[in-house]
């Protein structure tokens, strides 16, 4: 079926393609075959809809980039890993050599000088999906696939990989950037207990010397000669010389103490910036503009910041540290602007090109051409056909009409919950639903729980239900072998913790064989057969029955 084919173009979910099927054939008025055809008939889908796709990756590779991707199954020079594996490796520790050695991975992709643009011509989903599908596979398992297949996974692996290499180096020098801070602002803190001890002193020093001048001006002597004999000069002096020093910039704001890692910080920014394709919308084009001056200065070994160099995205906090009394600070600046880039790429002011966590908003949205034929055709699925200027003036007017009921509501003391007064609002906190008297109980029960490692119940719960065995190899078919591993790596991504911070927290498990794992068995499917598995027998459970009638059970 032409339909299904196209919608295979799209998913290789079975049951999507059926329920297109069964649509399309009511729609036509068509009586719906036995299941047996119309599984058979997917199924041929499918596969059309795979080779179709490698057919249309493949059609732009030429010879040379090929050739480019075969060397990636080859092992590298005096190295155990193939060239793959070590472009895939993830950072160990955030610091500048790991940085380099990351940068140094994203320029290796960039050389492979693939039609990268071919990647918008295939789905996302079944992009997506042949890249993992590559990334659970050794290179010796790529190697033996006929050639339209693996040339089609191997471009799609290289797109993914290259996108993610790309937002790990942002995530590596967000991470670089914050231990600065985090170090600055501890070096702060232990000033700022060491220097009690000298405050102390301070504080009983002027204490004596007020008494003094209080007592010399009472008794009409001379308070030079009060201070003489209460302190003397030299004690006033080096008081006074301690004061000074306790309150430099340094002690007042931690980000003064930066400075210090600006040589460590300089290792790998001049790489990173020159590394990542940067654009900017309107909002950020000032901070856009003062990163491609300190990429000058990079170039050409300038230290001296340009007297016309943008300023205005430098915030007030900053502008002491960064403009001083012999003119613009050269490290402030670029650390003020490095991270004024973090909050830009954060908030989407700011995209990189070839990213997928920060790439451009407008990668989001519907193609141009899709959209003129969609609204052309009757079939865009917004919540208004009347354009965004009328609906957007029906909102505003909505808003309006319920602002003035909340006004005049407030203006007759009638908001539940709510007092205005001139002091401004006040709003009554909500009540919990759990009585007082409950709380004994809830402690109790807490304290007859035992405490177990979490991959520990997870273990027990997969004894009484099997659920794990719904997460089944990409290739192969057959559930894992190492249920713990699968756990963890389940568990990392339930509690949004990370592959990575995952394997520096359990003992015996690495950042590979969580990924590994991640890719071969973790997928929407298997998720949702494990769900149904944990529901159906919760279900059939004689503790549901207290739980309302819910007999049915998820397929």
């Amino acid at each position: 079926m032409e339909h299904v084919g196209d919608v295979a173009s799209q998913t290789d979910k079975g049951l999507l393609l059926v329920e297109n099927a069964r649509d399309f054939l009511q729609s036509r008025r068509v009586a719906s075959p036995g299941i047996a055809i119309i599984e058979r008939a997917c199924a041929q889908a499918l596969t059309k809809g795979s080779r179709r796709i490698h057919a249309t990756l493949c059609g732009h590779l030429s010879v040379e980039h090929r050739r480019r991707l075969d060397g990636l199954l080859l092992r590298r020079p005096d190295s155990p890993l193939t060239e793959i594996g070590w472009l895939r490796q993830a950072p160990l520790r955030p610091n500048a050599r790991a940085m380099n050695e990351h940068i140094e991975r994203l320029t290796t992709w960039r050389a492979l000088d693939l039609p990268w643009a071919a990647g918008k011509l295939v789905h996302r989903n079944r992009l997506l999906k042949l890249a993992r599908e590559g990334a659970s596979m050794t290179a010796a398992d790529l190697a033996k696939f006929e050639p339209g297949r693996r040339y089609a996974t191997l471009f799609a692996l290289s797109v993914e990989s290259m996108a993610t290499v790309t937002d790990e180096i942002i995530e590596l020098h967000d991470r670089i950037m914050g231990r600065i801070i985090r170090t600055a602002q501890n070096k702060q803190n232990q000033n700022t207990l060491a220097s009690r001890t000298t405050v102390s002193a301070m504080m009983r020093l002027h204490s004596k010397l007020g008494d003094a001048l209080i007592e010399a001006r009472e008794n009409g002597e001379d308070p030079f000669a009060a201070i003489e004999t209460a302190i003397g000069w030299e004690s006033l002096a080096e008081c006074n010389a301690q004061a000074k020093e306790l309150t430099r910039p340094a002690l007042e704001d931690h980000l003064a103490l930066v400075s210090a890692h600006f040589t460590t910080l300089r290792r790998h920014t001049p790489a990173f910036l020159a590394t990542l394709h940067l654009q900017a919308a309107p909002a950020a084009q000032d901070l856009l503009a003062a990163i491609n001056v300190i990429r000058t200065l990079n170039t050409t070994g300038a230290r001296k910041i340009p007297d016309d160099a943008p300023t205005s995205f430098i915030r007030a906090r900053w502008r002491p540290l960064v403009f001083t009394a012999t003119g613009t600070d050269r490290g402030f600046y670029e650390f003020c602007a490095l991270a004024e880039l973090k909050n830009a790429l954060r908030s989407g002011d700011m995209w990189v090109t070839g990213s997928r966590q920060f790439r451009d908003f407008n990668d989001y949205l519907l193609a141009g051409t899709d959209y003129t034929v969609m609204k052309d055709a009757g079939t865009l699925p917004l919540v208004t056909a009347t354009g965004g200027d009328h609906y957007l003036q029906d909102r505003l007017a909505l808003l309006s009409e319920r602002l003035h009921q909340v006004n005049g509501l407030a203006a007759r003391d009638e908001l539940p919950g709510v007092l205005i007064t001139a002091n401004g609002v006040k709003i009554t906190p909500l009540e919990t639903i759990v009585p007082q008297n409950a709380q004994p109980l809830i402690d109790q029960a807490s304290a007859m729980l035992p405490r177990i490692r979490i991959t520990d119940l997870l273990m027990e719960v997969d004894g009484w239900t099997g659920f794990t065995r719904h997460f089944t190899n990409l290739k192969s078919g057959q559930p894992s072998k190492d249920k713990q591993l699968l756990l963890t790596a389940i568990l990392a991504d339930g509690i949004n913790l990370g592959l990575t911070k995952m394997s520096e927290s359990c003992t015996g498990v690495t950042y590979a064989q969580l990924d590994r794992h991640q890719a071969s068995y973790i997928r929407d499917e298997t998720y949702s057969a494990a769900l149904a598995e944990l529901v159906n027998t919760q279900h059939v459970h004689s503790f549901a029955a207290h739980w309302g009638r819910w007999h049915h059970l998820v397929l």
